[in-house]
């Protein structure tokens, strides 16, 4: 099969993962207990894959840059989120009781959308060099996407916001990866500075939004959940590599 239309089934897969994360969020009344747990697993998992995963790799295909990039890419969600978000008001929606600050709930959701973006310009750009390296970079990015969109669905209920909003923000995570793997689809140069610069953005959505959001609860569960996140990650590793 051609390559670029191999990519782009698996990109639709990859897309209706986020779209099922999302669902299994929002498909029960959660405890606002249980929903702290869930941003915890996320901001474990996702801290684990940009530090253990992403950046080793980006040192590798990019070399000295790489270092230059996971830095642009930490800051411009910290830019948006210091820009726009900033700007956003809530009124009456906004709910004082709620686990995670409103504001926090969508630049959160805009740094996913660009990790989003990011898998899918990887899983092209893998089959435009080799079949092989397109598989395993697929089987990367599905095996965290379902967390991926329930990560964001938790985060924007325990933001205040409604069912159909959470599942919204997972199902815009699955458009971004689609809108990924159609960029590198029409521009088939190989994108070198893409998997740096989603580094640098996962890095900043899990340890400067997510994490803080987490340590507002003083209980040492949600530090464990935390630990959680990372051992889920290597333990996909030990399995899967």
């Amino acid at each position: 099969m051609n390559p670029v239309t191999t990519s782009i089934l698996l990109g639709l897969t990859a897309a209706a993962a986020n779209g099922l994360g999302g669902a299994t969020i929002v498909q029960k009344n959660w405890d606002r207990r249980y929903l702290q747990y869930f941003v915890a697993l996320g901001a474990g998992f996702m801290l684990g894959t940009a530090l253990l995963e992403m950046l080793p790799e980006s040192l590798r295909v990019a070399g000295p840059a790489a270092p230059l990039l996971v830095l642009t890419g930490y800051f411009v969600v910290h830019f948006f989120e210091h820009t726009v978000t900033s700007h956003f008001h809530f009124g009456e929606e906004t709910h004082a009781e709620e686990f995670v600050r409103p504001h926090r709930g969508y630049s959160v959701l805009f740094g996913l959308i660009i990790h989003a973006f990011f898998d899918g310009i990887a899983i092209t750009s893998g089959f435009l060099v080799s079949n092989w390296l397109g598989w395993i970079i697929f089987m990367a990015v599905i095996l965290h996407k379902m967390p991926e969109g329930f990560t964001a669905a938790s985060v924007m209920l325990a933001s205040g916001r409604s069912r159909a909003v959470a599942w919204a923000a997972s199902a815009v995570l699955g458009i971004a990866t689609l809108a990924g793997v159609l960029t590198v689809a029409i521009f088939t140069r190989s994108v070198i500075a893409g998997l740096p610069l989603a580094a640098g953005v996962t890095l900043y959505v899990a340890a400067s939004d997510l994490i803080p959001e987490v340590n507002r609860e003083p209980n040492i569960k949600m530090a464990l959940v935390v630990f959680a996140g990372v051992g889920m990650l290597l333990l996909l590793q030990y399995l899967f590599h």
